[in-house]
């Protein structure tokens, strides 16, 4: 009973609708229901295959119905086309099976957009790159194909948006691992840009400081500050494994610089409390300090030389070596007076 009462009533509303109005909203819900099909059936049971005459058909060509229309003959073979890569996968009837005016079943509308290409920009081989990536992606290849199409307005929308310009990043650091001319080209940038440079040298110190503790942690070896690599005790491996794992807790876009700068200072202080307690660690510590300033020290002075004396020659020069022959002459004292409390040979 109800849903004869709906029928009039639907009847009765209808009676009144101008029928322009009524076949603006058949047309619309054809569209609702199956999207693009919709109209790319209008086009193929109405516009000539390819090589067939017109008095062969009642059908016209596509630059005709596109004047009929009203818009470019290149709108219309995208549907046209559209229609015969989905004919061939056997979705819809062939062209030749249509005429005009005929109705035929039409395919879900989801299913539109695998078939259309809304730019021509989508049949050259830049347009299927961006097609394929988008169906990667699980996106509508025409909507990247309209970003790819206009770069003004993706930059627009970097420069306004933080999650765009986050989307874009990420997209950049995909692609720049098997892209080495954008490497080059990124890295160029990064050289001749003063905020990027102090930027990179920052996240390089802080990337160094969480590597010392993360080898703590995880290899069980600290490093001292003259350059001794030893075992680290049980509790300051524990430690660093505590601090490591605040690190890895935090939030991706939290910032981790006082925290690294925390652990990193909490974990130097307690490897050198460790060797200060050990006397044994201590005075190694103390000989390798000596041993790797002599080997800088050694290998600054080979690498002058003085073939070229009365060129360069200065006074100060003189002085400051007369200053270091007098140093090192004291060392060697110390050193030799040491041996000799010890009962050692002076070499």
């Amino acid at each position: 009973m109800t849903a004869a009462i709906t029928s009039s009533e639907d009847a009765a509303t209808r009676a009144g609708v101008p029928d322009p109005v009524e076949r603006d909203a058949r047309d619309f819900g054809a569209y609702a229901r199956n999207g693009g099909w919709a109209f790319a059936l209008k086009v193929a049971r109405s516009v000539r295959p390819g090589g067939q005459s017109a008095e062969d058909t009642r059908k016209v060509s596509a630059k005709e119905f596109a004047g009929l229309a009203g818009c470019s003959p290149d709108r219309v073979m995208r549907y046209y086309k559209a229609w015969d890569r989905a004919a061939d996968d056997g979705l819809v009837p062939h062209f030749e099976t249509l005429m005009p005016g005929a109705d035929v079943e039409l395919p879900d509308g989801e299913t539109w957009s695998a078939y259309y290409a809304s730019r021509s920009s989508a049949a050259s081989e830049r347009g299927a790159a961006i097609t394929e990536a988008a169906e990667a992606e699980g996106i509508r290849p025409t909507k990247a194909l309209e970003v790819a199409e206009n770069p003004t307005a993706l930059r627009a929308a970097i420069l306004a948006d933080p999650s765009t310009a986050k989307a874009a990043r990420a997209a950049l650091l995909d692609r720049v691992k098997e892209d080495p001319s954008l490497q080059t080209e990124l890295a160029r940038d990064i050289a001749r840009t003063d905020e990027l440079k102090k930027a990179v040298a920052t996240e390089n110190r802080a990337a160094d400081r969480i590597g010392y503790v993360r080898q703590i942690a995880e290899k069980g070896q600290i490093r001292t500050p003259a350059g001794q690599t030893l075992d680290a005790p049980a509790e300051l491996r524990s430690e660093a494994e505590r601090r490591l794992s605040l690190l890895d807790e935090l939030d991706e876009g939290e910032d981790a610089g006082e925290w690294v700068t925390e652990a990193y200072d909490t974990m130097r202080n307690l490897v050198v409390e460790t060797v200060e307690a050990d006397p044994e660690l201590r005075l190694q510590e103390r000989r390798t300090k000596v041993y790797s300033g002599l080997q800088r020290a050694t290998k600054v002075f080979e690498e002058l030389t003085f073939d070229d004396a009365d060129d360069i020659y200065e006074d100060d020069m003189v002085q400051r070596l007369e200053e270091l022959r007098q140093a090192i002459g004291t060392a060697i004292e110390a050193l030799r007076g040491a041996a000799g409390r010890e009962g050692r040979p002076a070499s």
